[in-house]
């Protein structure tokens, strides 16, 4: 029994897991509570290290081991708890360690929206009934910055095990307080008056001085208090969050504590072996060995972050592919475009792009109405990015938000200018052009993203008279790491055959942009008045002035299924650019072009 053992002993406990994985893994994006199911090898590896070191006390690789901080359903995180304490008491069973189920603190907050206390509650109780069934009679809470919900999650526990051990600890800044704001004296206070808890202490954010100076002039009798601080405090290198490698200074600052009568010691973030080495053999713990866990491949290390990509897929397995552009609204009346991506869905639509304020015209941001379209009607979403609009700070912060998102499809666009008439008031930023942009997300795909990248497009426009220049900026995008390409849309042969050109000597992906016409007005404006359209003279004589509504739209049609059916055989699908919401014109063209999902050519 552990009281029994803290009579007698001072209890030395494992060191940080998170962050020693993010050092063997290189890994420091991922949670280390994934690797229970991904790599248990891995985490076996860690448990087995500390207690070679010489720990009494492992914890489970489970502290954020709950369905909002990692935003899995109850059945896949009890299988990361279950695996956490198997693995765990697999590693202590030979030295007859004290396996302790780790919890964390549950996030009040989500997306910015506050949890309820009641559901809080409900998922630790969700989290201790996982440990209870799995046998765990310790339990520790740690990282906490108030007492609220530890009486009643503590009480809960008793009742189903009244011989459970229970330990709570708290992380206090360099004043002494925690993140709410509590003092460690008072905190102190608020836990010997819940008699559930048997013992209470403090760890993380501050290394051992620090926390030595706090607690050096608190009076703590007979109570069992436990002291894990991190290693000291992380400096950034080569863009890595690293702690100090300081065992010796460490296991002497941990010495200095034990003195006040602290009988549990073990490390925080930044700690490793080596650090519970150290601190071992100054207490005279029985030969403890230190012993090197290797580096993991980095190959092996499978991130939270996988999603799968089925457009990219597509393109790779070099099926004929559609995509189907919707203009996020002006306003917040979504209804339309959701209604949009729906009829599209049903039509057979592989993804859905989202330009990105066309005509530098206000619109809603294109990555969370990708998003949004992502989460609602169940289709990808693929949002077009423009350098016009955001410096790097912002560019790379949308990134990371679309990517906890889901989307994985980008289409990276320069953007169109601003009006001349509101350059006074509105200035573009174009801390990057569109080929730089390319290459900064290439190199977060790399380090940030690397196990589920983002599939970067590019845009390319063939109905320039120097078509080289063009290509030579796509080339360029090729080289920097864009996949596949959206075109403006085509309409002459010798553009369409040029499509085929490109292909012949480049291992790249084109998707051709068909637009329907609506009417002869409108062939007139997007011939004259927007930049890289081209659109043949027999076309726009196709239309009249005052030809009804139902009879242009038909004329649109028809010219954009010979457009599709001259695209065959060249590019590798469709960018079909929906006008004026008109969706009903796009799963038309799709169906009398065989592109709908019982009919694709």
């Amino acid at each position: 029994m552990l009281r029994d053992y803290l009579k007698q002993n001072t209890l030395v406990t494992d060191g940080a897991m998170g962050t020693y994985y993010a050092q063997l893994t290189g890994s420091h994006t991922t949670l280390s509570e994934l690797a229970n199911i991904e790599t248990p090898h891995i985490i076996h590896d860690i448990h087995s290290a500390y207690i070679d070191a010489g720990a009494k006390l492992i914890r489970t690789n489970t502290f954020s081991a709950n369905t909002l901080t990692l935003g899995k359903s109850h059945h896949e995180v009890k299988t990361i708890i279950t695996r956490g304490f198997e693995i765990a008491q697999d590693a202590g069973a030979k030295e007859h360690v004290f396996v302790a189920a780790d919890i964390g603190p549950i996030p009040e907050m989500v997306n910015g929206e506050s949890i309820e206390g009641d559901a809080i509650l409900n998922e630790y109780r969700f989290i201790v009934d996982v440990f209870l069934e799995l046998g765990a009679d310790i339990f520790i809470f740690e990282t906490f910055s108030s007492t609220q919900y530890l009486e009643d999650i503590s009480r809960y526990i008793k009742s189903v095990n009244k011989d459970a051990f229970i330990l709570t600890q708290f992380a206090l800044n360099r004043d002494g307080f925690t993140r709410k704001g509590i003092s460690a004296r008072r905190i102190q206070a608020q836990i010997r008056k819940i008699d559930a808890i048997d013992a209470y202490g403090y760890n993380c954010v501050i290394g051992p001085t620090h926390l030595y100076n706090i607690i050096r002039y608190m009076e703590f009798g007979h109570d069992i208090v436990s002291i894990l601080p991190n290693a000291g405090y992380p400096e950034t290198i080569n863009e890595r969050t690293v702690y100090i490698q300081n065992p010796k200074y460490f296991a002497d600052k941990l010495m200095d504590i034990e003195a006040l009568g602290i009988k549990i010691l073990g490390g925080c973030c930044g700690t490793t072996p080596a650090h519970i080495y150290e601190v071992s053999k100054r207490l005279g713990v029985k030969r403890p060995r230190l012993r090197t866990v290797p580096k993991a491949d980095v190959e092996e290390i499978i991130h939270a972050d996988r999603v799968s990509n089925e457009f990219a897929k597509k393109l790779s397995d070099s099926e004929f592919v559609i995509a189907v552009e919707l203009d996020p609204p002006f306003s917040i009346d979504l209804n339309k475009t959701i209604d949009g991506a729906r009829e599209l869905k049903q039509g057979g639509v592989d993804i859905i792009t989202i330009a990105d304020s066309p005509m530098a015209k206000v619109r809603i941001d294109p990555m969370m109405m990708a998003a949004k379209i992502k989460r609602e009607v169940g289709i990808d979403a693929m949002p077009h990015l423009s350098c016009r609009d955001r410096n790097i700070i912002a560019l790379k912060a949308l990134l990371l938000g679309g990517y906890i998102e889901g989307i994985r499809n980008i289409l990276i666009v320069t953007g169109d200018p601003i009006p001349s008439s509101e350059r006074v008031d509105i200035k573009s930023v174009f801390n990057l052009n569109s080929i730089r942009f390319i290459q900064m997300i290439r190199e977060m795909n790399r380090e940030i993203f690397k196990n589920s990248p983002y599939n970067i497009g590019g845009a390319l426009n063939l109905n320039v008279s120097n078509k080289e220049i063009e290509i030579e900026r796509m080339d360029r995008k090729i080289a920097h790491g864009a996949k596949f390409f959206l075109t403006q849309p085509v309409f002459k042969e010798d553009t369409i055959e040029y499509i085929g050109k490109i292909k012949e000597d480049r291992d790249v992906k084109i998707l051709a942009g068909v637009m329907p016409i609506v009417s002869y007005r409108n062939a007139l404006f997007l011939d004259n008045e927007v930049p890289g359209m081209d659109i043949p003279r027999e076309y726009i004589e196709m239309f009249t002035e005052d030809m009804d509504r139902k009879k242009a739209e038909e004329i649109g049609i028809s010219i954009a299924v010979d457009v599709i059916d001259r695209l065959r055989g060249y590019a590798d699908g469709v960018y079909l650019i929906t006008p004026f919401h008109r969706t009903h014109m796009i799963v038309t063209i799709m169906e009398r072009a065989g592109l709908c999902k019982d009919g694709r050519r």
